[in-house]
Parts: structure tokens; C-alpha cells; sequence
């Protein structure tokens, strides 16, 4: 099974949070389902990154189980702000299409594009 996971949810208020730990849930679950999974931080998503990488970060754990799959929207690190961020933690970043991850790509590669 294939799944590109998008948490395109900011920082800003409870919903987003548990947009953000349900959409980590699904990645951790089809990682230790031994499934093909990539999560993609895009739009607001990209905010999280910072409390994400922090060890101590209410949703570290829950992100390193699956920190192996993560990309993060190239334009959209700049956009909002954490493109520091997000190249000191070493993440990939996307740009297949305009500086975007490419969602055409996933699909046409066969994964179902899940969004969070």
C-alpha cells in the first residue's frame, strides 16, 4: 500500500493540533504496517517544524517514528518563515511542481493522497 500523508495544518488553535497528531498517527501506522508512506508538510504544515524537531516537544516521539518519511513544501518553508528551520533539521524539501510538491506525482505513482 502506498499513502502520501499532507498536513497542511499551522500551529494556531486545538483543531489544527489534531489535525497534526492524527495525520502522524496515519503515517506511523502505515510505517509499521511496512507500507510505502511520505509525509509532506505543506502550507501551515510547514509551522510545525521547529516543535516538532525540539526532543522535548509535546509531539517529538510521535514525529520520529515517522521522520524518515517527511518532506516539506519547498515554497512553502520560505512562505511562512522556517526555511532556517527546515535546513537545519536536514529535511528534504519539495518542489516538483513551482516550488510545490508535486501532488500529480504521488498520484501518478500510485500512492493515495491523504489530507490532514
Amino acid at each position: 500500500m502506498k499513502a502520501a500523508i499532507f498536513i497542511l495544518a499551522g500551529t494556531e488553535g486545538h483543531e489544527n493540533v489534531g489535525r497534526l497528531v492524527n495525520g502522524l498517527e496515519a503515517a506511523r501506522e502505515f510505517v509499521e504496517a511496512g507500507d510505502d508512506v511520505e509525509v509532506v508538510l505543506d502550507g501551515a504544515g510547514t509551522e510545525w517544524i521547529e516543535e516538532l524537531e525540539h526532543p522535548e516537544g509535546d509531539y517529538h516521539d510521535l514525529y520520529a517514528a515517522v521522520r524518515d518519511e517527511v518532506g516539506v513544501c519547498d515554497h512553502c518553508s520560505g512562505a511562512f518563515g522556517v526555511e532556517d528551520a527546515v535546513a537545519d533539521a536536514g529535511l528534504e524539501t519539495l518542489d516538483d511542481y513551482d516550488g510545490h510538491p508535486s501532488v500529480r506525482s504521488f498520484v501518478e505513482d500510485g500512492y493515495e493522497v491523504i489530507t490532514f
